[in-house]
């Protein structure tokens, strides 16, 4: 069986231990994932077990005949050839092997005279052969097509040139190229990083085929507990191996940290005490042997470290500016680039407060859905008109090229055509300035949150003396992340963000969940992080791909909306795949009649030969709906009752005579409002479609 083996393998820079007496087993029934916090050393260790970095010490041992293949997270430019071409090139070992096999036919032509040598190059011959037909060389086509279409390649796309593909894209052809080697060990180093959500499910589906073993590294939660089976973490240089998918890793390793933080706040505490010994009779000549033993205990003393991922750093934003009840409209919203047409029809109303996630295939217009709604982009149909009170906030991965140098982003509102012509931000940095990235944002934020700065940036990668680096010399992963942290401390209500995941790792992901989730004002965001999607969004807008292209597209062209999470959008998807009856959840965005009108997409009665059958599922329906009903009238006697609460508070005078106390009633008061308005507008939905489906 091919395997790679490491055994006690060690490696430092200067006087920094990355790898400590590390073991591990790769073989071709490996599904593991290596864990660690950002710069742990996850690719150093990947890049030793690859063979491209040398360890200082420790043996490695690889079964004759073992392939391995390496994908890093970035870096890689192909160029000179086509994307056909360059795609050949996974198919070079065995190439090789055919050359090798020509080579040894002329050797046996030779050598007909000498028996004993005649039969050791055809021995060779036939095992070459052999690996050639097993190799899946002659069947290529198909793979070559399956993988180019499962990363979302187009039919175009083989003969165009390499160099003609974006930096995502460049590696997206790495990673074809790695799987189309089919190795016996596969390492792949943040592989989902470029890719959409459609890419990512075919990969998940193809990584549970392979027939070899693999190690990833990953921030995509989703992914790996599809995936692995086992997860590896790397901390502080050691290595530990902790079965079943990461889901399971996290909850062990959060019992294990419980004990480890335990221990660490007693460890402090000593410390502490100690010091304030040492400080107290550190001049005392009768008390100095006992000051110098403490020092020593101190010195020998094996500190315990605490994971960053244990530290729980809880970031909040700036409070929103008040807003009218509707946040946002559109009215037959559609987009065109020349004669291709991206979407149209497209019409929504948002309220505040709701956080809305575009779906769809990569190139069904989601980021340029984005740009049109913050204003970034003003070439298109139909209508976009913002609420009352509404400030915007847009982040997309372009916000980071405006680092160094006047920081700004598209915001509705700047009639500029470009971002030369923008206004800086007030106390902005004159261009060519390069400030550190913790001035930089204390320049940024408002005076209440400059104590909050270290933990904001911690949270966002910047840690230790990262906080001191020059914006010049940031990678555009570090831009990406300090661009979006910008826009987050700005108060805003209506938050426009274009894969705000991109560049964090699972525990920031976390971190910037929680307080997306806290925070009151309103979301549109597109992401490629299955389970971030699924724990933000309350409603989905699908976008199609015009004229029903595409395997998600089902014939439609409109976009459509759905009351429900994306989790809730992905399983009605499935359930109009097999011709299940649609839920209590009607939709604003629907798509046109043939007649040209518009039909109601709500609540249907299933259709069927037997009429007992769906007298059956009406009124399966039909309680379903009455249980809702229940459950909205009960919330909303609640909300009202702490609206009459807050009222009547409000008319106390020691709080309409304090400002800051009133106002905060008030604040609360027009949270009430709104919710009261939305379980109204959920109760008026649901008296709809009872009415839809009960008879007369």
């Amino acid at each position: 069986m091919a395997f790679v083996q490491f055994s006690r393998v060690s490696l430092a820079f200067a006087d920094r231990d990355i790898l400590k007496d590390v073991s591990l087993n790769l073989t071709a029934g490996t599904r593991a994932s290596l864990a660690g916090a950002n710069g742990s050393g996850k690719t150093t260790l990947m890049k030793v077990i690859a063979g491209l970095l040398a360890a200082d010490s420790g043996s490695r041992a690889i079964e004759k005949g073992t392939r391995t293949s390496y994908l890093p997270q970035s870096g890689i430019v192909h160029r000179g050839k086509t994307l056909r071409e360059e795609i050949e090139g996974a198919f070079r070992a065995v190439t090789d092997m055919m050359a090798r096999m020509e080579e040894l036919g002329r050797g046996l032509e030779e050598t007909k005279e000498d028996g004993g040598r005649t039969a050791g190059l055809l021995d060779e011959y036939h095992r070459l052969e052999e690996a050639v037909e097993h190799s899946g060389y002659y069947r290529r086509e198909a793979a070559i097509s399956s993988v180019l279409s499962g990363l979302g390649f187009s039919r175009d796309d083989p003969s165009r040139n390499t160099e003609e593909f974006s930096g995502g894209w460049q590696m997206r052809i790495a990673l074809a190229k790695a799987l189309l080697e089919e190795p016996d060990i596969l390492l792949l180093d943040e592989p989902t990083n470029y890719l959409d959500i459609e890419a990512r499910n075919w990969l998940e589906n193809h990584l549970m085929n392979f027939r070899g073993g693999y190690l990833l590294v990953s921030h995509d939660r989703y992914f790996l507990d599809f995936t692995v089976n086992e997860v590896y973490e790397l901390f502080e240089g050691s290595l530990k191996r902790y079965a079943g998918n990461y889901t399971a890793y996290e909850k062990t390793r959060e019992q294990e940290l419980a004990g480890l933080a335990k221990r660490y706040a007693e460890q402090q505490e000593e410390i502490a005490r100690t010091e304030a010994l040492i400080r107290r009779f550190r001049y005392k000549a009768s008390k100095a042997a006992m000051v110098q033993e403490r020092i020593r205990m101190l010195e020998k003393m094996e500190k315990i470290t605490i994971p960053e991922s244990l530290k729980k750093i809880s970031i909040s934003f700036p409070p929103p500016p008040r807003s009218g009840r509707v946040a946002l409209t559109l009215e037959g919203a559609g987009k065109s680039y020349g004669e291709r047409r991206i979407f149209s029809a497209l019409d929504l109303a948002l309220e505040s407060g709701e956080r809305l996630v575009v779906a769809g295939r990569n190139g069904a217009g989601k980021s340029t859905l984005l740009r049109i709604i913050a204003g970034a982009d003003r070439d298109y149909d139909g209508k976009v008109t913002y609420g009352a009170g509404i400030v915007p906030g847009y982040f997309s991965q372009e916000s980071a090229e405006f680092l160094p140098g006047i920081p700004v982003e598209f915001l509705p509102g700047i009639q500029a055509e470009t971002t030369a012509d923008m206004p800086a931000s007030p106390g902005a940095f004159a261009l060519g300035d390069s400030p550190q990235v913790i001035e930089f944002m204390e320049r940024e934020a408002g005076a209440a949150l400059i104590p909050t700065i270290r933990d904001m940036l911690g949270a966002f990668l910047f840690r230790g003396d990262d906080v001191y680096k020059p914006l010049s010399v940031l990678s555009g992963g570090e831009k990406s992340r300090l661009a979006l942290l910008r826009i987050l401390l700005k108060p805003v209500n209506l938050l426009v963000l274009d894969e705000p995941t991109n560049h964090l790792d699972i525990h920031s992901k976390d971190i910037l969940l929680d307080a997306l989730k806290k925070f009151a004002g309103t979301i549109i965001f597109v992401s490629h992080d299955r389970s971030f999607m699924e724990a933000l969004s309350t409603k989905t807008l699908e976008l199609a791909f015009p004229g029903g292209q595409g395997p998600s597209a089902r014939g439609r062209s409109v976009p459509r909306l759905f009351y429900g999470n994306y989790g809730y959008y992905l399983e009605r998807l499935e359930r109009d795949a097999r011709g299940d009856a649609p839920d209590a959840a009607p939709s604003r965005v629907v798509p046109r009649a043939e007649g040209g009108g518009r039909t109601p997409q709500g609540q249907n009665v299933p259709a069927g030969p037997d009429r007992r059958e769906r007298e059956k599922q009406r009124q399966a329906l039909l309680r379903r709906l009455r249980r809702q009903e229940e459950e909205i009238l009960a919330a909303l006697e609640t909300l009202e009752a702490e609206k009459i609460r807050l009222e009547a508070e409000l008319y106390r005078p020691e709080v309409y005579s304090n400002g800051e106390k009133a106002q905060a009633v008030k604040l609360k008061l027009d949270k009430i409002t709104a919710a009261i308005e939305g379980k109204t507008g959920e109760w008026e939905h649901n008296v709809a479609a009872k009415a839809r489906i009960t008879p007369g």
